[in-house]
């Protein structure tokens, strides 16, 4: 995966006066400046201005690969903490530039950082070059081509104006901004219900065990093998990945040995402790544990007949049915949403639960668990919003796991 930094900047000579913004994009590996833009925006605050030239660098940066991770760098301390969630936005009106702005790329590909002002030389160059020119009356292509866009840039000066001390009352910052990050700019005619951040379970399997490779059955009722090597640097590749990203909050693992070393390599990266939770565990698969699909078929062959035609049907040996797993994870899912709503959870857990997480979320029929392949160590992503409506945004990811 491409890691891009987005470097930004407005100003304002009078604040507000005329304004402009500067944007940089950089390959993170090589320092090689991949896209500028610049533009003159007429009058407009510094708030602004700061805001239009992080979105010319985001839109920049999407253009370039959407599927890259991107590090933002600027010197106003405003927009960082407001996009990162730790200051609330007050003003209504300066919403939709946060908004805008979060719409562009996923936020878990997303991170900022403040920066002082004199290691801001590149993008502070462009917005004053930009402004220049518009003092000569020379064009910088303006993005402003309605009046309606118009009128909203002028609502939201308006608005910075009124921009008081940021406030860090516990949770509604969070909320003010990771719903910023989760609700795409309204559209004309029509917009989305503001209804707060989402509750977002990142869903990582395990990382692989002495038995993965073979694929034999591998649930709660077995003999609850530790990870291998490898799955240790899984475990390893994936904590790095998601330390980059910058998004997870908490850490929730099922009481399994190869979930909680998982888990617990994956927390160390990210600074966080884990929490065990009975109900991420795998399904208990009886008789079958340790056995591989043939091996199964050879010795129950009625029986995995009907486990594969009935989600009510038990493995041999009183296992545990799709359906009984359904339940349980559907109640465990209740639980952790009213625990960490309008926050990102890392839930380590298995194959079964995180393919029944989906299938909920996507309201598909149980055997729509037999279609899904899901890898060691993978990441899987679903949303759930305060009306009851799920958001699948990430299924099998194994990107963070190649060299």
């Amino acid at each position: 995966m491409r890691e891009f930094i987005v470097e930004a900047d407005g100003g304002s000579r009078g604040n507000p006066g005329p304004a402009g913004y500067g944007a940089v994009v950089i390959d993170a590996a090589t320092g090689q400046t991949l896209a500028e833009a610049a533009e003159y925006i007429g009058v407009a605050t510094n708030n602004v201005a700061e805001y239009r030239g992080l979105l010319a660098g985001l839109r920049a940066a999407h253009e370039l690969d959407p599927t890259a991770t991107v590090h933002v760098r600027m010197d106003s301390k405003l927009v960082i903490e407001q996009m990162s969630g730790r200051w609330k936005i007050k003003h209504p009106d300066m919403k939709p530039l946060a908004f805008e702005a979060a719409a562009v790329l996923p936020a878990s590909q997303v991170t900022y950082e403040w920066m002082p002002r004199e290691q801001n030389k590149h993008a502070d160059r462009l917005a004053n070059e930009a402004m220049d020119a518009g003092k000569r009356g020379e064009q910088w292509s303006p993005a402003a081509s309605t009046a309606e866009l118009a009128a909203a840039d002028a609502k939201a000066a308006r608005a910075a104006l009124a921009e008081g001390p940021p406030s860090t009352a516990p949770g509604k910052a969070e909320a003010d901004v990771r719903a910023a990050r989760t609700v795409a700019a309204p559209s004309s005619g029509w917009a989305p219900a503001d209804m707060g951040a989402p509750a977002t379970f990142v869903l990582l399997r395990h990382g692989e065990t002495p038995l993965t490779p073979q694929k034999r059955f591998s649930g709660s009722g077995g003999t609850d093998p530790a990870l291998s090597d490898v799955g240790r640097e899984q475990a390893e590749r994936v904590g790095a990945a998601l330390a980059r990203r910058g998004t997870i909050q908490a850490v929730v693992a099922s009481p399994l040995a190869r979930t909680r070393e998982t888990a617990g390599i994956v927390a160390a990266r990210l600074g966080l402790d884990v929490s065990v939770d009975d109900g991420l565990r795998e399904t208990d698969f009886g008789a079958w544990e340790g056995l591989t699909f043939g091996e199964v078929r050879e010795r129950h062959p009625d029986d995995l007949n009907a486990w594969l035609a009935d989600p009510e049907a038990r493995p041999t040996g009183d296992g545990e049915s799709f359906a009984a797993t359904a339940t349980r994870i559907a109640a465990t899912r209740d639980k952790l949403i009213a625990a960490y709503a309008g926050h990102t959870v890392l839930l380590v857990t298995h194959v079964t639960p995180i393919k029944t997480f989906v299938r909920l979320a996507l309201g598909a029929p149980p055997e729509s668990l037999f279609r899904m392949e899901l890898s060691a160590a993978s990441l899987s992503a679903v949303a759930y919003y305060a009306d009851g409506n799920a958001s699948v945004r990430l299924f099998n990811d194994t990107s963070h796991l190649r060299a």
